[in-house]
């Protein structure tokens, strides 16, 4: 059996994710078969596997760290918010359905023999399974029905690492808190404290610690420094939403209410030259050098969220003069209608920016599938990615159809690309699907959408469109600056091992690993 640990924290961004996904790097690195894991995730940033099952982008980033590909096995559940008080539930990769908090609460033990099955493989692959918990074991309203922190813990019998955000204040608070409500048995499970994201003199700390485990009875595993990692955050939920300050290339993403997805534009955080704003009003969008309307669960409310303060009408003002782009949602939002009949979001008909000539109809069917392709010969501002490889995924509701210029390449049974724009096909939930279109313009060169999430990531087409952006203002930045998103996070992950090796005890970490059984 695989040898199994757990990070839990004190609250939601105590910095889990980035833990989990150190700790796979250092194993993986020490020469184990390592694999992260997380029962149940809420974030509306979601990948598709190479077999069309949809994950959390989180898990993703934790297996990218661990050197193997994504399996859905590692988040077999995900919960995509649709408002406040409902989400869509997906297991196994697969929509199961919309489900309010309260449904969703009386449902989700059902969903243990899921878990355990995804557990079970995941233990055929791997050495050690590093497991992030969500949110606090301390939710003691939650705790009868709890399948994701110590309720996972007692069914996997996993041993707990305990972290702290010091950042915040209150750490002592937190750590000591969080063991106070936890029953005997559940603190029994944890043999590790971890203070995270500290700042200043860690012997400032020594009289504290001391007292820390006086009165827990456990161990400090580690001070972990704040650290300047640049990897995907945890879930939509995050503070974290890029840049504030203008750059030499200002990119504006409109930040609606429900983005999802937001990582497309990670890449360009790592060009120097480059900053990414997200806005919510006109105030905060300024005059930018590019704007991106991002991923949407819910495309209609954000699109009348745009036109009820005024970022609609600035955006297509604004189109005139300077590059606009939409991604999946924000791609809809570009069109000139989306017609709902199913109910899927709001129902009914609205109109679109009109700034696409396509018209999209919303469908049960979820289309998820791996992209691969070629931008094709285009014209006006994004004929600077005209030829360039992409890689990307679909996942998305909705058939969008109508007079469009298409500007990627489409190689499936030769058939031409509007030809294979029919999102309302059944969901393509296996293997790897040729390119389609990659964006769609129309007669404003300026305006472009896509389907195609992770469409930036290659090191070539984000340094390309920098590139213009800079040459579109009169200066030069080059291409130089600009590493592949792929090699970036490499980079990112071994920086993160490293100081993470420096600051954690992993000898005592590995002990834990070696005793890990303790039922």
């Amino acid at each position: 059996m695989a040898k199994i640990i757990m990070i839990q924290g004190t609250m939601s961004c105590a910095g889990k994710s980035l833990l989990t996904a150190g700790l796979c790097r250092i194993m993986k690195r020490d020469g184990y078969r390592v694999a992260p894991f997380k029962s149940q995730n809420m974030a509306l940033n979601s990948f598709v596997t190479e077999e069309g099952l949809e994950m959390g982008r989180a898990q993703v980033m934790q297996a990218e760290a661990a050197g193997i590909a994504p399996l859905v096995c590692m988040n077999p559940i995900l919960l995509k918010p649709t408002d406040h008080t409902g989400s869509q539930v997906i297991v196994n990769g697969q929509v199961l359905g919309n489900m309010s908090a309260r449904e969703y609460f009386s449902y989700k033990r059902r969903l243990i023999p899921d878990i355990k099955r995804a557990f079970r493989k995941l233990e055929e692959l791997a050495d050690i399974i590093v497991i992030e918990g969500a949110g606090s074991p301390a939710e003691v309203n939650l705790r009868e029905h709890d399948i994701v922190n110590m309720g996972l813990a007692e069914l996997v019998d996993a041993p707990v690492l305990l972290a702290g955000d010091i950042d915040r204040g209150g750490v002592f608070a937190q750590l000591l808190g969080t063991l106070m409500l936890l029953t005997e048995t559940e603190r029994k499970r944890v043999k590790g404290l971890i203070i995270n994201k500290f700042r200043g003199d860690r012997s400032l700390l020594d009289s504290g610690i001391e007292i820390l485990e006086e009165k827990g009875g456990i161990p400090v595993a580690g001070v972990v420094p704040y650290m300047d990692i640049r990897l995907e955050d945890e879930d939509s939920l995050t503070e974290h939403f890029g840049k504030k300050e203008k750059g030499t290339i200002d990119l504006a993403v409109v930040r609606y209410p429900r983005i999802s997805n937001f990582t497309d534009f990670n890449v360009f955080e790592q060009i120097p030259e480059v900053s990414v704003r997200y806005v919510a009003s006109v105030e905060e969008l300024g005059s930018p050098d590019m704007i991106f309307l991002p991923g949407s669960k819910n495309t209609m409310s954000d699109l009348d969220w745009m036109r009820r303060n005024g970022l609609e009408a600035a955006v297509k003002k604004m189109a005139e003069k300077i590059p606009v782009c939409g991604i999946c949602g924000g791609y809809q939002m570009l069109g000139e209608k989306i017609s709902d009949p199913e109910g899927m979001e709001n129902g009914g008909t609205m109109k679109g920016m009109g700034l696409l000539p396509v018209i999209t109809v919303l469908k049960c069917e979820k289309v998820r599938r791996q992209i691969h392709g070629t931008v094709n010969q285009t014209e006006g501002f994004f004929s600077v990615l005209s030829g360039l490889e992409f890689d990307g995924y679909e996942i998305h509701t909705g058939d969008s159809a109508g007079n469009t210029s298409h500007t990627g390449e489409c190689r499936k049974n030769g058939q031409a690309p509007q030809e294979c724009r029919k999102s309302g096909q059944a969901p393509h939930s296996s293997g790897v699907s040729d390119a389609e279109a990659a964006f769609v313009t129309g007669k404003n060169k300026n305006v472009c959408g896509t389907y195609i999430h992770g469409i930036f990531d290659r090191a070539a087409i984000a340094a390309a469109l920098a590139a213009a952006l800079a040459e579109k203002k009169g200066l030069s930045i080059g291409n130089k600056s600009c590493m592949d998103y792929k090699e970036f996070k490499e980079k990112q992950y071994d920086k993160l091992a490293d100081i993470l090796s420096k600051y954690l005890n992993m000898e005592e970490i590995y002990g834990i690993l070696r005793k890990s059984h303790i039922k």
